[in-house]
């Protein structure tokens, strides 16, 4: 499963801006109405102006113009019935109601304008990202996976969180990360890590060199971080992107045993579930963000912890845990989880993201992804 979040779950539909045309209709036939029906003192033709506004705010140019159209009708034949054309008030409230019918015709097509460019690149970056964030197959080996990203933006959902799967000959290796920082550079970085393990995760023996491999792809890709500003001619060159690391957990889950095999670099420790209760595997020697460890040189040390059949391990994002209700309290991530029977992990990970969003208000600070993943038991006559 590769749940994605809407991209313009807030944008008004055909049906809904048809259904609400209704709305400036009415107030033209009441204001008329009522205007035709007061005393000869009291004028209420300038509040016509409402219906073309309103309707600037939900629907195309077409129908702004029309109601505009419709309003300035209206204001005519009220001023026939009450007086006459020619009367100077009138005249002044009709010209003033067909200029601001126009302009608001001209935001309204302007609006339109900036969605549909936004549709284009919503779009692009939909299709970018699938490309780049694959979804993860449903089932390998003897592991049964669901994985979700939830985007802050709706806007766009290029973001620089990234996890990807890979099937080797004794297990299955899994690379969950956040690339620090949004937008082309993040997906740049996110695409470079994403490729690096995918090459690399089936060829290198043990993890240590596949995180080595990792490092070397980001590190020597961006040069040295925090290094002197390079310089053209037109002086110097912003480094910030020289600045930016890559948090990661790459795990191996061997199909003979019960153990995961993981090296933290400097990612939020994986949970896993069992029986209702949650297990938090925390490393005794993280290590550096990829793209820092170069500078530190540091080593990768594998960590083991038990993962049974049954179980369920849950990767995650810190932009599942750094997500704050209207109070400015985080998400307690492994409180919402203790005490729940482990469920399959589709419908832990659809639980958990409604969860989140409603925790949020709705919005997101910042993006997040989780991946769950199942350990199944062995089958009848398998080794």
């Amino acid at each position: 499963m590769d749940v994605r979040r809407p991209l313009a779950d807030l944008r008004w539909t055909r049906q809904q801006s048809r259904a609400l045309v209704v709305i400036p209709l009415v107030l033209i036939v009441v204001i008329s109405v009522v205007d035709v029906l007061a005393p000869p003192e009291v004028h209420l033709g300038p509040l016509l102006v409402a219906a073309p506004a309103i309707t600037a705010s939900f629907a195309g140019p077409r129908t702004t113009a029309g109601v505009g159209a419709l309003a300035v009708l209206a204001q005519i034949v009220v001023a026939a019935l009450r007086t006459t054309l020619l009367d100077l008030n009138h005249s002044v409230q009709i010209a003033s109601l067909t200029v601001i019918s126009a302009l608001v015709t001209l935001f309204a097509y302007f609006r339109e304008e900036h969605d549909r460019k936004m549709s284009q690149l919503r779009s692009v970056a939909e299709a970018a990202q699938t490309v780049v964030l694959r979804p993860l197959p449903h089932r390998m080996g003897r592991l049964r996976i669901a994985s979700v990203y939830l985007a802050a933006e709706a806007e766009a959902q290029i973001g620089g969180d990234l996890y990807a799967a890979v099937r080797t000959g004794r297990g299955t290796r899994f690379l969950v990360g956040d690339v620090r920082g949004k937008g082309l550079a993040a997906i740049s970085d996110a695409s470079l890590l994403l490729g690096a393990f995918r090459a690399a995760a089936y060829r290198q023996p043990d993890l240590p060199a596949l995180v080595a491999h990792l490092e070397g792809a980001v590190f020597g890709a961006r040069g040295v971080p925090g290094g002197p500003a390079e310089e053209d001619e037109d002086g110097p060159v912003d480094d910030s992107t020289q600045e930016s690391f890559i948090t990661a957990v790459v795990l191996d889950i061997p199909d003979d045993g019960s153990t995961i095999r993981l090296v933290d670099c400097g990612h939020p420790p994986p949970l896993v579930l069992r029986g209702g209760r949650v297990r938090s595997l925390d490393v005794r020697q993280p290590a550096p963000p990829l793209g820092l460890t170069g500078l530190l040189d540091a080593g990768f040390v594998v960590e083991s912890f038990a993962f049974e059949p049954g179980d369920i391990a849950l990767l995650y994002t810190d932009g599942v845990i750094e997500a704050r209700d209207h109070a400015g309290a985080f998400y307690p991530l492994a409180e919402r989880l203790a005490g729940r029977p482990p469920s399959d992990p589709q419908t832990l990970l659809r639980r958990l993201s409604a969860d989140l969003i409603a925790h949020a208000g709705g919005r997101l600070g910042d993006d997040a992804a989780m991946v769950a993943i199942e350990r199944l038991p062995a089958e009848p006559g398998s080794p």
